[in-house]
């Protein structure tokens, strides 16, 4: 197997797999199911999550864990956030010890309200510097198509993500680096909330004016929750803020996007949940943010009022008219 692994076959796992592998690296790609290994290594498609794209030679695909994890250097991490703790504790005796994991993740875990780069820490006892986060604005299947875009790798280690960003660039994906762990990866978790809030009035039929507003105000609650954590202001308006909620926040590629859109239409938490494919991580993120925003004394309408939707105690069609609670004053940049 390559010194380069993915694990989780996922629309975004598979769609960094094949960035690595187009810009001339031997990576290998591991799904838990294996008839999906075998359609990916057999037929070079991924035909459930990223439909009509030709993936490169480059990229093999297996559901042997072990055989995968073996003398891997950079480990990247794209599966549901909910189930990376119990995902570890299980892979923790195959993974070398001193590999690169790197999170391409964008939640909380519900219980502990710990970033994904904490739970890797936590459970695998590796060192921070070990860790890397890759966020920004990046619907998979757009990148997949080969159309240009950008993302941010942080970390606690310069040389881990510089050599991080210059696997996963390409000709038509370009890797930033920063050492803004804490609001690279906050950035990625709380723009999710904003989205499911826009699918929401979205699905009301509620025009751009609603849209930008709730984008707006929405971006100076999650601006002052990462703040509040020790990110960068300037992080929160750079590609792992502001470009990823733009990209998120109106878009029919958009997991949260679309969850919010059928809360809107009226569908319940339960019957969202049924019916999408993939996880949309903004809906379990919401509790353990709001847990955390009140304890911290942060307030969060925008995000309360996703929460009030989801647990059926709001109309979808109140959403947004009480965008009054905010706070009025406008963010400093």
């Amino acid at each position: 197997m390559s010194e380069i692994v993915v694990l989780g076959a996922g629309s975004w796992g598979t769609t960094i797999a094949k960035v690595i592998a187009d810009g001339g690296n031997e990576v290998t790609l591991w799904s838990r199911r294996l008839e999906l290994a075998q359609e990916i290594a057999q037929t070079g498609r991924n035909g459930e999550y990223l439909p009509g794209i030709d993936l490169p030679s480059g990229l093999s695909a297996t559901s042997d864990i072990e055989a995968a994890l073996q003398g891997a250097k950079q480990i990247y991490l794209a599966i549901p956030s909910q189930s990376l703790r119990e995902s570890l504790l299980v892979w923790q005796p195959m993974i070398p010890k001193d590999a690169t994991l790197i999170s391409l993740m964008k939640g909380l875990e519900l219980d502990t309200g710990l970033r994904m780069s904490e739970v890797i820490v936590e459970v695998l006892g590796c060192d921070v510097e070990q860790v890397a986060v890759i966020s920004g604005p990046n619907l998979a299947l757009e990148i997949a198509k080969k159309e240009p875009a950008a993302a941010v790798c942080a970390g606690e280690s310069a040389e881990r993500t510089t050599e991080v960003a210059r696997v996963c660039s390409s000709d038509y994906f370009t890797v930033f680096t920063n050492q803004d762990m804490i609001g690279t990866e906050l950035g990625g978790v709380l723009k999710n909330l904003i989205a499911v809030a826009i699918g929401i009035v979205n699905g009301l039929g509620y025009g751009q004016n609603t849209k930008a507003s709730i984008m707006t105000r929405g971006l100076s609650e999650i601006t002052a929750f990462a703040i509040a954590h020790g990110a960068r202001r300037r992080t929160m308006f750079g590609l792992a803020g502001l470009g990823d909620l733009i990209a998120t926040s109106e878009s029919s590629l958009s997991r949260n996007f679309r969850a919010g859109e059928m809360l809107g239409k009226g569908y319940s938490k339960l019957e969202v949940l049924r019916r999408m494919k993939q996880t949309a991580e903004g809906l379990s993120s919401v509790e353990p943010v709001l847990q955390i925003a009140g304890r911290l004394e942060i307030d969060m309408p925008i995000v309360t009022q996703v929460k009030d939707v989801l647990e059926g105690k709001m109309n979808p069609k109140e959403f947004g008219r009480q965008l009054n609670l905010a706070d009025d004053v406008e963010m400093e940049f």
